[in-house]
C-alpha cells in the first residue's frame, strides 16, 4: 500500500481502537512515574517544594495502594459499560454503528487515565521507603493525587457522555456529519488533474488486467498516486469503486498500453482493500448506516416510527449536501497524458436510490413516516431546482411516485389519510409537520 494511503488507514484504525490510545496514555503514566521519582530523589523527600502535599511514608503508602486498587477495579466497570453500550447500539440501531462508539475519544481517554493512574501509583510505591513517620516523596505524591482527581472527574464526564451518546439523535448526527465531511473532500480534484470526456476510452484486447490480491472492501483510491505510478500516456480503468467488496483474483484495474510489472504493482498499491468497510472515502456507507437504523426502527420487533422519522430527516440533511456537491469525475487526466477512468462510481441518482428505496418500501404501513419521506423528497426537489440541477429532480419525484403508489395499494388506509399524503407532493402544502 502507498505511504499516503497507509498513513490514512493507520490513523483511521487508531481512531477505531480501544487499545492504542489507552496504551499511549498508560505509557505516559509510566514515564511520569519514572520522572517524578527521579526528581524526588534528586531534591530529597523532605524538600520544601511549593504547592505540594506533605505526608508520612505510612499514609502515602496507604493512599497509593488504595488508589491503585480502586483504579484497576474501576477499569473493569468502565469496560463493562462500554461493552454494554456497544451491545445496546448493535441491538437497537445496527451493528454498523458500533464503530461510532468504539471511535469515541473520551471513552478511550478515560480508560487510558484509569490504567495510567494505576501504573503510576504502582511504580511510585517502591520509592516510598524508610520508617513509617518518614516524609513521603512530595512531588510524586502530589501528582498521584492530581491524577486521581482528574480521573474521577473523567469518569463522571464519561458516564454523562455515554448516556447522551446512546440517544438516537446523537448517533445519527455523528454519522451524518462524517458523511458530509466525506462529500466535501470527494468533490475536490487532486492537484494537476483535469476532468476529461470518458467516451471512447475502451480497453483494447491486449490491455493488462491487474487482479485484486486479497478479499475485502475498497476503502481508498488515490487517483494522483495511481496515475503517477503508470508510464506516460497510459490509460487506467478502475474495475471497482470505493465501498465495493472485491474478491481475491477479481480484476482490480485495467491498463493500456500494458505497463511493466513493477508499474502494475505500484498502481495496485494506490488502491486500499481493507478487511472492513470504512468511511474514509465512502459516503454511501454513511447513507447505509442511517438507512439501517431506520429499517431497524420500522421492523415489527422494534416498531419505533419516531426514530424512523428522525432518521429520514437526517438522511435528508445528508442528501442536501450530496446532491449539491459534485461527484467524483468519471475520467481525469494529468499533464503527461495519463488517464484514469472510474466508470463504476456512484452517481447522484444511484445515491438517491440507496437513501430512499428501502425506507420507502418498509414505511408503507406507517403513514407518519410516509409523510416525512414525502416532505423530505419535496424539500430536495426544491433544493436541486434552486441550485440549477433540475435533472436530479426526476429521481426524487420518481421516489415520491413509487411511495404514493405503494400507499394507494395498501388496504385499510382511510381515503382521507391517502388524500393528505397525496397533497404533500404539492408545493402548496405546508412543508413543516404540525401534526406531531
Amino acid at each position: 500500500m502507498a505511504r499516503g494511503l497507509r498513513i490514512a488507514a493507520v490513523r483511521y484504525r487508531f481512531e477505531e481502537s480501544l487499545f492504542l490510545l489507552p496504551a499511549l496514555v498508560m505509557l505516559g503514566g509510566i514515564v511520569l512515574a519514572v520522572v517524578a521519582s527521579t526528581v524526588d530523589d534528586a531534591v530529597g523527600h523532605d524538600a520544601d517544594v511549593p504547592v505540594t502535599l506533605a505526608m508520612s511514608a505510612n499514609a502515602a503508602t496507604w493512599l497509593l495502594a488504595t488508589v491503585a486498587g480502586a483504579m484497576i477495579t474501576t477499569v473493569g466497570v468502565v469496560f463493562s459499560l462500554t461493552v454494554v453500550s456497544l451491545q445496546l447500539a448493535s441491538d437497537q440501531f445496527s451493528p454498523r454503528v458500533m464503530r461510532s462508539f468504539i471511535r469515541d475519544r473520551l471513552s478511550q481517554v478515560v480508560i487510558g487515565l484509569l490504567v495510567g493512574t494505576f501504573f503510576y501509583c504502582v511504580l511510585v510505591l517502591p520509592n516510598i521507603s524508610g520508617e513509617a513517620t518518614d516524609p513521603a516523596p512530595r512531588i510524586s505524591l502530589t501528582i498521584a493525587v492530581v491524577l486521581t482527581l482528574v480521573t474521577v472527574v473523567g469518569i463522571i464526564v464519561h458516564l454523562d457522555h455515554l448516556a447522551r451518546g446512546l440517544q438516537v439523535g446523537n448517533v445519527v448526527r455523528k454519522i451524518g456529519d462524517e458523511g458530509e465531511a466525506i462529500v466535501a473532500a470527494a468533490g475536490r480534484l487532486p492537484p494537476g488533474l483535469e476532468e476529461v470526456d470518458p467516451h471512447g476510452l475502451s480497453a483494447p484486447d491486449d490491455a493488462a488486467v491487474v487482479l485484486c490480491p486479497r478479499n475485502g472492501w475498497v476503502s481508498q483510491v488515490d487517483a494522483g498516486l495511481l496515475l503517477r505510478a503508470a508510464p506516460s500516456g497510459t490509460t487506467v480503468r478502475l474495475e471497482t469503486r470505493v465501498g465495493a467488496y472485491v474478491h481475491s483474483g477479481e480484476p482490480l484495474l485495467t491498463a493500456w498500453p500494458p505497463p511493466p510489472e513493477r508499474a502494475r504493482e505500484a498502481m495496485a498499491a494506490a488502491i486500499e482493500v481493507a478487511d472492513a468497510r470504512t468511511m474514509l472515502q465512502d459516503v454511501d456507507f454513511a447513507i447505509r448506516q442511517l438507512v439501517d437504523i431506520g429499517l431497524r426502527a420500522l421492523s415489527p420487533a422494534v416498531n419505533d416510527p419516531t426514530t424512523a422519522v428522525e432518521v429520514v430527516l437526517r438522511v435528508g440533511s445528508l442528501m442536501r449536501t450530496v446532491l449539491t456537491a459534485p461527484v467524483a469525475p468519471t475520467a481525469v487526466r494529468d499533464g503527461e497524458g495519463r488517464v484514469l477512468v472510474q466508470p463504476w462510481n456512484l452517481n447522484h441518482e444511484e445515491l438517491v436510490e440507496h437513501a430512499f428505496d428501502q425506507l420507502r418500501q418498509t414505511s408503507v404501513d406507517q403513514p407518519h413516516v410516509v409523510a416525512t419521506i414525502l416532505r423530505v423528497l419535496r424539500m430536495l426537489v426544491t433544493l436541486v431546482r434552486e441550485e440549477g440541477r433540475p435533472e436530479l429532480a426526476d429521481a426524487l419525484e420518481h421516489q415520491m411516485r413509487l411511495l404514493l403508489d405503494a400507499v394507494d395499494d395498501r388496504p385499510g388506509l382511510h381515503p382521507e389519510d391517502l388524500r393528505l399524503l397525496q397533497e404533500l407532493r404539492s408545493d402548496d402544502t405546508d412543508p413543516a409537520d404540525h401534526s406531531r
